[in-house]
């Protein structure tokens, strides 16, 4: 039952002066879908990332029939990549089944669809007001392939500009609220109830306040404790993960913070009160305070001086000196955060009515609350972006999630995500000392994987990489840096030779693909730059015993090498188990300084490749091993991590992996030799 509240602010002294939104930015992940809303007059553009990916557009009138011809006048085509990754039983294709099922896409519909190829950079006009889906659709792709799909970039541009932007709800919407800008409202929630909090116009703080609703009733205010909270936590915000609850004084959890598509909020400061108006000589002015005074009234709250809140979207932080400072907000339209309640609560939330700083980016505006109901449930999430203008990216999990979480709760976000710290039952030392005396099994899935192939693929990466791939033969591995002219690193990685003209990038890394990108625009190479990272999931299996493990369980046909004889930094396709098991690549690589092998798969074959390496490692009393042993281990190796021994300022001499750099065994030119040769002028 969805109840809807939305009340006139009783008091709106601010003139409308927010900037409109006259277009925005999505993303369409490769084997993803997104569904928009657009008007007549409504621009969509299309663009392939990586210029391969072609788009197939489901469009509906507002009955909800196909009507291409309401987007544009060419011939529909049958949707034949949808087709395809539909007919597959894989994870990417029963998702996409279910995203059709919840938007009530039938078959028919994509039986004539608009189609645009990943070349083609298309501008579509809207005829009248209809649906879009944009699929990026394809098949799965084999380990041995280049072929990944691909995410596309999608623009719209609005014949009429829009003030707000109320994102698609994440399920079945409760009550909804919503909170005029300089008000504030009150709202109950139940223990396991969802609280979304939603900037719709941008750079605006909701300051949130809870108590527990059943010490109220008892005549007890039992609210947010800051100090309690940063004290438990060891954060000064918390954050969707290990370290994610809001706590009261008697150190109880009461909210517990789930996605955050901002990631800078304020929990040191008051919400604005009388006083920092009256000091600051804006003598009236209304205040988040006041304003939560006057909605609690009713609860029999006093009223109070300052409110301690969570003030959500607001920009502040400590210099080194000590000293709070405070800018803009981060958060753009329909950016969130989503919060679980861990008691029964009443909650008030705000419009901050700030608008003699920086604090709501000048111009106060609304906020939208949702609320949902305890049945569903919603993946931890942290919002990344690659670059400053595209859509959020959430915290994902990789194809072993569902095997390593059975045997530890303790994970932390890295590189977009979630990845074990350490596991219960083993800790960090006894997963080190598998590692160094026996095997540990490792998920290193955040690793970057960049496919770069065609007819200039050496010419390019002598020309962005320190190594000297040409001497490279197929099958061989090599580390390499990527500097800028100055020298420093701005990446490093270990780049496969999969056939002549065909290269597999892994790094840490994600705007490293961003950055090859332009290069290759810049200088013209001829070059196809994909991002395989979402096709390409894999285990660290390390340790003395590991050869002899994998030995046992990966089969090589006589074209390869086999486990047995695999050489270091080189690799080989193999299958598991026998010639029609799942296909595989294994490289004798590894960021342990032990003996040991990565194992680089599907995910949708991952669970299987794990339990196979696990049943396996019973023998060899495996253990799995998580980042904080990982960390151990690389720095007893000394190798390198970025952040920590090398980054922009850091040349790979200084980092310890002059190794990298050639500069007597390769000729051409790349970027940054000539800062590199001033520093070692004898070469390497």
């Amino acid at each position: 039952m969805l109840e809807m509240i939305k009340e006139e602010s009783e008091e709106d002294r601010f003139l409308n002066l927010q900037s409109p939104i006259d277009s925005q930015q999505f993303r369409v992940e490769g084997q993803q879908a997104i569904r928009l809303r657009l008007q007549v007059g409504d621009v969509l553009e299309i663009i392939s990332v990586d210029g391969e990916q072609a788009a197939e557009l489901i469009v509906l009138d507002m009955d909800g029939h196909a009507a291409p011809q309401l987007l544009d006048s060419r011939l529909p085509v049958t949707g034949d990549n949808i087709q395809q990754q539909l007919q597959e039983t894989g994870t990417a294709a029963k998702a996409l089944v279910k995203q059709f099922e919840s938007w009530q896409i039938q078959a028919k519909d994509y039986q004539t669809v608009l189609r645009v190829e990943g070349d083609e950079s298309s501008s579509f006009v809207a005829y009248a007001d209809l649906t879009v889906v944009i699929v990026a659709a394809g098949p799965s792709m084999s380990i041995e392939a280049h072929t990944p799909p691909t995410e596309l970039k999608v623009v719209v541009k609005y014949a009429e500009p829009i003030d707000e932007v109320l994102p698609e709800p994440l399920a079945e919407v409760k009550k909804e609220i919503r909170i005029p800008r300089a008000s504030a409202r009150t709202y109950e929630v139940k223990k396991g109830e969802w609280i979304q909090i939603i900037d719709v116009s941008g750079k605006q703080c909701s300051d949130f306040i809870v108590f527990d609703k059943q010490a109220l009733e008892q005549g007890k205010e039992v609210g947010l404790d800051s100090t309690a909270t940063r004290t438990v936590m060891g954060l000064s915000n918390p954050v969707p993960g290990l370290h994610s609850r809001f706590l009261g004084p008697d150190m109880m959890s009461m909210v517990e913070v789930v996605q955050d598509t901002v990631g800078r909020h304020d929990s040191f400061l008051f919400a604005c009160t009388a006083k920092y108006y009256e000091d600051s000589g804006y003598f009236g002015h209304i205040s988040c305070t006041e304003n939560f005074n006057n909605v609690l009234k009713p609860y029999g709250i006093k009223p109070r001086a300052g409110w301690p809140a969570i003030n959500l979207f607001f920009n502040t932080g400590i210099e080194p000196c000590g000293t709070v400072f405070m800018d803009e907000p981060w958060s753009r339209p329909g950016d969130y955060v989503l919060m679980r309640a861990d008691k029964d609560l009443i909650c008030a939330s705000s419009a901050c009515p700030d608008d003699i700083d920086p604090a709501n980016g000048w111009i106060p505006t609304d906020i939208h609350v949702r609320i949902y109901g305890a049945e569903h449930h919603f993946p931890r999430s942290i919002a990344h972006r690659i670059t400053a203008e595209e859509h959020p990216r959430m915290t994902k999990t990789s194809g072993f999630h569902n095997r390593t979480s059975a045997l530890t709760k303790k994970f932390i976000e890295y590189a977009g995500y979630w990845v074990a710290a350490e596991y219960e039952g083993w800790g960090a030392n006894a997963e080190y000392l598998a590692c160094r005396e026996r095997v540990a099994v490792l998920d290193l899935t955040p690793l970057r994987k960049i496919d770069i192939t065609g007819p200039d693929a050496v010419a390019f990466l002598q020309y962005v990489l320190t190594q000297n791939v040409r001497r490279m033969a197929v099958g061989e591995i090599a580390h390499s840096a990527i500097c800028l002219e100055t020298g420093g690193m701005i990446d490093d990685g270990t780049i496969f030779r999969m056939a002549d003209q065909a290269f597999r990038w892994f790094c840490g890394d994600s705007y490293t693909m961003v950055w090859m990108a332009e290069k290759a625009e810049e200088k013209g190479f001829k070059v196809s730059i994909r991002n395989a990272t979402e096709q390409i999931h894999n285990l660290a299996v390390q340790g003395p015993n590991s050869r002899d493990l994998l030995s046992q369980i990966i089969w090589t046909s006589e074209s390869q090498t086999s486990v047995e004889k695999l050489k270091w930094f080189h690799f080989t396709i193999g299958r598991l188990g026998g010639p029609d098991g799942v296909p595989l690549m294994v490289s004798r690589t590894g960021y342990t300084g032990e003996l040991g092998y990565e194992v680089w798969c599907h995910p949708d074959a991952a669970e299987a490749v794990w339990d196979a390496i696990w049943q396996a490692g019973q023998a060899f009393d495996i253990a799995p091993m998580g980042f904080d042993a990982l960390d151990m281990l690389r720095v007893e190796a000394g190798l390198s991590m970025a952040e920590y021994e090398f980054g922009p300022d850091v040349t790979p001499f200084e980092a310890g992996t002059g190794f990298s750099v050639p500069l007597s065994t390769k000729e051409e030119d790349f970027i940054g030799r000539e800062a590199l040769a001033r520093e070692n002028p004898e070469s390497r």
